[in-house]
């Protein structure tokens, strides 16, 4: 008898239970406004009996929240949910896209990614539990503030409890095809400094040089470096605030992301070499965080996938799936080995934009798969 089937997921009941959450706005570098998320999240897991660790935040981040729910084998290797309450939408986005259900989605910032997939695995571990189903393997979740940041704070967090761990789930957002992520691409972050010269803009706009125009210049051309193997793109953009001056100083970010390691390691190097003296501006490149490729159809992982399609078999989907970019915490943990399996989350589409939303329709399916994999596990 394939118990999970009859667990009774309701739709409306998910989606009143998530309103709070999402209305509980969380961008990744507002600290309290993510502390204020993660205290509803440590309050859900008590609430499942949970052992919940609430985590102190650094480099000036949110906290953390590690949950070990009930289970005879506590503290032995199980699964591993992992997910990030951390969003890329500022206070204030609820006015431009409101918590609301329109034509058979649901709308809000961060709902898609991930806030609906974290819900869901906790709603199948409650209905697990109210059903007196004993997982074969105890479960440990945890949640991090950084993801969305290229998780610099936490990644030795997720990478100790995924070593202490047989398998990792993460419900970052389902592909739109209900597919789901057996490996993910290396990404790297580099921070852009131009440093001119300054002068006043109205006496004397000829006797400075402006740290603007020569960064706007250089951000141009490193995304044009762009190819099928290495792609570029550049955003958080900051100078001077008084346009009366010739700017001395400027910056930005950039993000490159490659299929393959060697292909992110040659854009690293040509990156770096783009440091150096130009059109009278002194231009650095410094790297920040990376995420290692979690390399495609590892065998741990295949196996996981080939239980997880064998679930949606039984509720007539299918679930196909791939290497993806975008990143997760899943490209850690995929890339320590440990048998992962990622965008096990809820179907939707829009996120990163005010249009994020997930499909009605298939919240309880996504949910009836996460608790067919716990309640299978072994």
């Amino acid at each position: 008898m394939t118990v999970w089937k009859d667990l009774p997921f309701d739709t409306d009941d998910i989606i009143a239970g998530l309103k709070p959450w999402i209305e509980c706005e969380s961008p990744t570098w507002d600290t309290a406004a993510v502390d204020r998320m993660m205290d509803l999240v440590a309050f859900r897991c008590a609430e499942l009996g949970a052992t919940v660790e609430r985590i102190p935040g650094s480099l000036g981040l949110g906290g953390s929240v590690r949950a070990a729910f009930p289970h005879p084998r506590m503290g032995t290797p199980g699964i591993m949910i992992t997910g990030h309450f951390d969003t890329v939408h500022p206070v204030g986005t609820l006015a431009k896209n409101p918590f609301r259900r329109e034509g058979g989605k649901v709308y809000g910032p961060g709902i898609q990614d991930m806030k609906g997939g974290n819900y869901i695995a906790l709603e199948a571990i409650r209905r697990i539990q109210e059903a007196g189903i004993e997982t074969p393997l105890p479960i440990v979740a945890l949640f991090t503030p950084d993801e969305e940041i290229g998780t610099p704070a936490t990644r030795t967090l997720i990478e100790t409890e995924a070593k202490r761990s047989k398998y990792v789930l993460c419900p970052e957002p389902s592909l739109e095809d209900n597919g789901v992520c057996t490996g993910r691409y290396a990404i790297a972050r580099f921070n852009l400094t131009a440093e001119g010269k300054p002068s006043h803009a109205g006496v004397d706009p000829k006797g400075g040089v402006s740290a603007v125009r020569e960064l706007a210049r250089r951000i141009i051309e490193i995304e044009e470096m762009t190819t099928e193997a290495c792609t570029y793109s550049c955003n958080n953009v900051t100078s001077g605030r008084w346009v009366n001056c010739v700017p001395s100083f400027a910056s930005a970010e950039c993000l490159s992301m490659a299929r393959e390691q060697a292909d992110l390691d040659a854009g690293v190097a040509r990156m770096l070499d783009l440091s150096g003296q130009r059109n009278g501006v002194t231009f650095t490149v410094t790297r920040g965080v990376t995420r290692p490729v979690w390399e495609p159809e590892m065998p741990g992982t295949m196996r996981l996938y080939e239980a997880a399609k064998a679930i949606a078999a039984e509720i007539g989907l299918g679930m196909p799936h791939r290497s993806q970019g975008g990143g997760s915490d899943a490209n850690f943990t995929g890339a320590l080995g440990i048998p992962s399996l990622c965008s096990l989350g809820v179907k939707g589409a829009g996120y990163h934009t005010l249009e994020e939303h997930i499909d009605e329709a298939m919240i309880v399916p996504r949910t009836q798969i996460m608790a067919g994999l716990l309640t299978t596990l072994a």
